[in-house]
């Protein structure tokens, strides 16, 4: 059994081996972009819901940015943060081109703080996205709210007499609500508002539905499951949508920042399969001037035209599809 083990292992590792090596050669030396590194993850029992959210990460540029800066800094104890960073920074200073890369740390992490994924059952990818940005943001809020009582020690035990307390509230609510801003919110974080405008008097009281602030990277999840009564269960929705390459948002308010941001597709998480429990879950996303397919530990160069085959089905009859379910748009400001 251990040798039938070791041969499987080995025959596994042989495959992962040649798809790299066929990646590069089909994107060639000199087309292939400097500093870039495309390595597929380890699926360690139905964690594609994982891995296909963290390749659409990490060729979301800003994002990847602030994590591998994150990593740079002093080291803290071990969270879901520090684990991405680490494995982030493992893809990226590999030395070479193309492979595979077992993601054991964050998977642990994610398992250890988290009951919902402590399982080798199908997950929801756009649960897992929620999950990670969220506890991301509140880990960057946490060490920030600590900074401030550490800064604040040092002003009181350094601080001069009682005429420097004064001033000491100016500002509060100001300074709380940004430190209530991460780089999380900065990159994914945009604001709605709803606006209605008087026909007669062009007066604006603030009821339609509006974007006021546009995010930098634009996440959109499209609705791919519904709860059926008769069935008791969710079932997957496989309707066609055409989602562009460029996008640009028409139902900004009158006072949005930017309004004219025009933003292009970097990534998508493709849901294939018959229902959220059961399937598999893939990524294509744009590097340069190419687009990649990521399925676990299998990468591939797919043609810019092979993403229509992501739209859905134009009849609900068959329920079984790959069909885009979370569309990763950049600015390009």
């Amino acid at each position: 059994m251990e040798i039938l083990m070791t041969v499987r292992k080995i025959a596994s590792i042989c495959t992962m081996g040649a798809n790299a090596s066929a990646l590069e050669k089909e994107i060639g030396p000199e087309q292939f972009p400097v500093n870039e590194h495309y390595f597929g993850l380890v699926n360690f029992g139905n964690t594609c819901y994982c891995n296909s959210v963290l390749q659409a990460l990490y060729f979301c540029r800003p994002f990847r940015e602030k994590v591998l800066a994150y990593k740079i800094q002093p080291r803290r104890k071990e969270s879901l943060l520090t684990c991405l960073a680490d494995l982030f920074n493992s893809i990226a200073t590999q030395k070479k081109k193309v492979g595979v890369i077992p993601p054991k740390k964050f998977i642990s992490r994610l398992r250890k703080e988290n009951e919902l994924f402590d399982n080798y059952m199908q997950q929801d990818a756009h649960e897992f996205l929620n999950y990670l940005l969220n506890t991301i943001a509140d880990l960057l809020q946490e060490e920030k709210s600590q900074e401030r009582q550490q800064n604040g020690k040092v002003v009181q035990n350094g601080g001069s007499g009682g005429g420097g307390g004064s001033g000491s509230s100016t500002g509060e609510g100001e300074t709380e609500e940004k430190t209530q801003q991460t780089w999380v919110h900065e990159i994914f974080q945009g604001t709605l508002t709803n606006e209605t405008r008087c026909l007669n008097c062009e007066a604006v009281s603030q009821r339609r539905m509006r974007v006021k602030k546009l995010p930098m990277i634009l996440a959109l999840h499209l609705k791919r499951f519904k709860y059926m009564d008769q069935l008791h269960r969710y079932t997957k929705l496989s309707y066609r949508v055409v989602f562009p390459l460029e996008l640009r948002l028409f139902n900004t308010s009158g006072d949005a920042t930017n309004p004219d941001r025009l933003y292009d597709l970097v990534a998508v998480v493709v849901h294939c399969g018959s229902g959220p429990n059961r399937g598999h879950y893939i990524t294509i996303v744009k590097s340069h001037d190419f687009w990649l397919l990521f399925d676990d530990d299998i990468v591939e160069k797919i043609d810019a035209q092979a993403i229509e085959e992501f739209y859905g089905l134009t009849s609900d009859i068959s329920k079984n599809s790959e069909s885009g379910y979370i569309l990763f748009y950049q600015s390009r400001d």
